[in-house]
Parts: C-alpha cells; sequence; structure tokens
C-alpha cells in the first residue's frame, strides 16, 4: 500500500491530508477504528446520524487511499471486517495532537473570538 497521489497539485502536506479526511464523517470513522476491527454495521452503529451509503462510500475512498484494509471472509452469511492500516494508524497518530486541541480549546466554554 503506497500514497494515492490525486489530480492537480497541493500547497502543502495539510492539504494533501485534507484531501484523504476531508469531510464530517471520514475522522470519525477513523477514530472508530482505531478502538478495533469492525464489520459494517458495527461501525454505523458507532458513528451516529452517518447513512449507509456514505460509510460505504467513505470506506470505499479511506481502502483506495491505503487507510482502511477490507477483510472478505468467505462465510454464509458473508462477513467483510474493516481495519486500519499502518499508514492508517500513523493518520491516527497525526490527529491526536489536533483532538487533544479540540477537547482543550473548542469543548470549553472558555472559548470565545477576540473582541
Amino acid at each position: 500500500m503506497g500514497t494515492v497521489r490525486r489530480p492537480g497539485s497541493y500547497v502543502c502536506g495539510i492539504d494533501a491530508a485534507m484531501d484523504v479526511i476531508g469531510g464530517k464523517w471520514k475522522v470519525l470513522i477513523l477514530w472508530a477504528l482505531n478502538e478495533r476491527t469492525c464489520r459494517f454495521g458495527e461501525l454505523r452503529r458507532m458513528v451516529p446520524g452517518i447513512t449507509e451509503k456514505v460509510l460505504a462510500s467513505h470506506l470505499r475512498e479511506l481502502e483506495e487511499d491505503g487507510i482502511v484494509h477490507r477483510e472478505a471472509y468467505e462465510e454464509v452469511p458473508p462477513r467483510v471486517e474493516y481495519s486500519l492500516t499502518p499508514l492508517g494508524a500513523g493518520l491516527n497518530d497525526a490527529l491526536r495532537p489536533l483532538g487533544a486541541w479540540g477537547r482543550e480549546h473548542i469543548l470549553t466554554d472558555d472559548v470565545r473570538p477576540p473582541a
């Protein structure tokens, strides 16, 4: 699994990273998969509000980007599990300080824009 280069040029590394994790749901999917390997239904329950269509689409994109691994088992009934790749685990590590910043600055009532 390598780095996927999308069409167009990036201004900086953050621009490239946001291309991979952009949107409301992808970071929440990454957070859920950081906890453990999950099946589709488990992920849907762990990310309240996401639709099946959006979850399926985002999982496909994250798999194409080498962030998520999809393991399909040939069983009856069929079973598919999703987990983070080493690249995905590294991305979660990179996002951890951003989450800490959010908890410290956004989740409190002390944040007010400068006057």
